[in-house]
Order: C-alpha cells, then sequence, then structure tokens
C-alpha cells in the first residue's frame, strides 16, 4: 500500500459459476456472506464442494420471509465397469 492508498480485495467473489463441474474440496465461493450453503457443500464465509460433480443454485424463503441463495452440488455419476 504505496503512498497511503489501499486497493480492495479481489478474491472476495464467486469462484464456480452455475453448470460448472468441480472437483471434490474444490472452493466455489470465498468471502461473500450472501450465499449459504447447500447439498453436498460446506463452509461459512469460504463455500467449498464435498464431492465432484455440477454447481447449481436454488433459492428459497425463511421463515421470516427473507429470500436466501443457496449454492448446490449435484454429484457426478459413477461409470459402470
Amino acid at each position: 500500500m504505496a503512498g497511503g492508498k489501499s486497493t480492495p480485495k479481489k478474491d472476495k467473489a464467486v469462484k464456480a459459476s452455475s453448470g460448472m463441474k468441480v472437483k471434490a474440496s474444490q472452493i466455489l465461493i470465498r468471502g461473500i456472506s450472501t450465499y449459504k450453503a447447500g447439498i453436498n457443500v460446506r463452509g461459512l464465509a469460504t463455500l467449498f464442494a464435498l464431492c465432484p460433480g455440477e454447481v447449481y443454485f436454488t433459492k428459497r424463503k425463511t421463515s421470516h420471509g427473507k429470500m436466501r441463495t443457496y449454492i448446490n452440488v449435484k454429484p457426478a455419476e459413477k461409470t459402470a465397469k
């Protein structure tokens, strides 16, 4: 921060968009609290995938009437041998 000028952090963002294929433990969202963990996703500020698959988003209303956006991972289908 030369000269007293501060720059905003660039690492806080959505890392995986809807329809993307992700690996297990891949970071999906970092530092954004507006998205909540859904199916096959864990974490609070940094959300990560629990299994490999495809990302999708859902919206649900809470008991207080507020809309929440959840990030989910649809598990990849296993190939039969």
